[in-house]
Formats: structure tokens, C-alpha cells, sequence
């Protein structure tokens, strides 16, 4: 690199963070004046409602092995409520590629990689709020945190790093389509699907044998699985945070977010 290109990059960085904060504002200030934020609030209300109300009596039969049916289902609320984020993360980035918006930054002195991190700054924003209102939900019904702040800090965090790695998946596909109904209606589907065949609403032993193998390893489970252990219980059967059954929910999150990032720095570059 040249002495003149190192300058180059070194008076662009400020350029490109105020581009960045720019776009930013454009996607989180108007969903903020229009209400449209709520829906990041309501979805995970919804969630803990249709979730918890009509299982909890079931469970409390069937038996889930933990101190309340509140402690073993709050995962696959937060698990929702960041696919549903995932999916309006899709349907903006559909909208954005289908209006032409890409090529007419493509056009100006846009950093290329800078649209899209505005994109998922405003998807993180929406995430956080959906997280935090799980959460609240999810103490109403009876969740709690079992173990110490660090154990507390790694729920957090590895349910905020899953959030990202499907809204930097679903931003890709937004990006590639060219419908955003369609693109939201085909979204919509695999989180139920995964969601209702995962050990997030009933544990693996009460699934057909036929399908449990499939139940116990799929990612909806590695991670409820994850976040189960992290928050702890009053029981012993949360599990105890190891490497070997961390690893499966941690590599799942990596995984996604590398598969991912090549397919965003060529859709990057293909609007310049």
C-alpha cells in the first residue's frame, strides 16, 4: 500500500462513519416516529402469551423436568422474537434492493459495505428491544436468572450474537429478492417449523423416536439448549455450561455469520 493510498483510507474512515450514522437515522428514526417499533415489543408479547397460556397446564402433566414450564419455554421466546426481527430485517432489504436504492448508492460515494451495516445497526435496534421485552414477559410468567452475573451476561450475549446471525442471513436473502411480500411469507415459515420440531416447547423424549435425532440436533435446540444452561434453574436438569455443550450453539451462530459474509461483500461490490 501506498503513502498516498494510506491517507486515502485514513481521511475516508470519518467519511464513511458519518455516512454509516446517516443511514442509520434514516432506518431507526422513522420507525420510532411511526410506532413501527412496537411491533418489536408486541411480537415477543405475543410469543410468551400463545406460547406458555395454553402448554403450561399440558406441560406441568407431561412434565419438562424443570422447576416451572416458565423456566424451560423462555428460550424459544427469545429464539422468536429474534427470528421475527429476521424477518422484517428481510422485508426492509427486499425493499431497498427492489427500489433501486443499492444501485443509486452504488452511483455515489457511498462506502460499499456501508448500507448494509446501516441496515443491521437498525435491525441490532430492534433486536435489543425485542430481547429486553422477551425478558420482561418472560419474568412476569416466572423466569429467572439462577446463576451468577457472568452466567446472566452469556445469556445475554449469545441470544443477541443468534439475533445477528439470523438478521445478517435474512438481510442476504432480502437482498437477493426481488419480491418483499414473498420474500416475508417464505421467511416466515422455517422459524415455526424449526420452532414447533425443536426441544423448545416439550423436551426431545416426548417427540416420536422417529424424529427426536432430528428434534435434539437441529440449531433451535442446540440453542435453547444453550441459553437453558446459561440461565440455570432451581433443579439440577439445566444443564452445566461445558464446552461440549456449548460448542454445538456457539458453532452454530459462527457458522451462520461466516457462511454469511461472503455473500454480503459480493453483493457489496456488485452495486459499485
Amino acid at each position: 500500500m501506498t503513502a498516498a493510498t494510506w491517507l486515502t483510507e485514513i481521511r475516508a474512515a470519518p467519511m464513511r462513519t458519518q455516512q454509516w450514522w446517516v443511514l442509520s437515522t434514516r432506518l431507526i428514526a422513522p420507525s420510532v416516529r411511526t410506532g413501527e417499533v412496537l411491533a418489536s415489543v408486541l411480537a415477543p408479547a405475543t410469543f410468551t402469551a400463545s406460547f406458555y397460556i395454553p402448554l403450561r397446564t399440558v406441560m406441568t402433566f407431561a412434565g419438562t423436568g424443570f422447576s416451572s414450564y416458565a423456566q424451560f419455554m423462555m428460550p424459544i421466546v427469545i429464539l422468536q422474537a429474534a427470528a421475527f426481527t429476521a424477518v422484517s430485517s428481510a422485508f426492509r432489504a427486499a425493499t431497498d434492493s427492489v427500489a433501486g436504492l443499492n444501485r443509486r448508492f452504488g452511483s455515489m460515494p457511498v462506502g460499499p459495505l456501508v448500507p448494509v451495516a446501516a441496515r443491521m445497526s437498525s435491525n441490532v435496534f430492534r433486536l435489543v428491544i425485542a430481547l429486553i421485552t422477551a425478558l420482561i414477559c418472560g419474568h412476569v410468567i416466572g423466569f429467572r436468572f439462577y446463576l451468577d452475573t457472568a452466567h446472566t451476561l452469556g445469556f445475554l450475549l449469545l441470544s443477541l450474537l443468534i439475533g445477528i446471525a439470523l438478521t445478517l442471513g435474512a438481510d442476504v436473502i432480502g437482498t437477493v429478492s426481488r419480491s418483499p411480500e414473498s420474500t416475508t411469507q417464505a421467511l416466515v415459515l422455517p422459524p415455526l417449523i424449526f420452532g414447533m420440531l425443536s426441544t423448545g416447547l416439550a423436551p426431545a423424549n416426548q417427540f416420536p423416536a422417529w424424529v427426536q435425532p432430528f428434534v435434539r440436533n437441529q440449531p433451535i435446540s442446540q440453542y435453547a439448549i444453550g441459553l437453558r444452561a446459561l440461565a440455570g434453574d432451581s433443579g439440577p436438569n439445566a444443564g452445566q455450561v461445558t464446552w461440549s455443550l456449548m460448542g454445538p450453539p456457539v458453532a452454530w451462530v459462527i457458522g451462520t455469520v461466516l457462511l454469511c459474509i461472503p455473500f454480503v461483500v459480493r453483493l457489496s461490490a456488485r452495486r459499485v
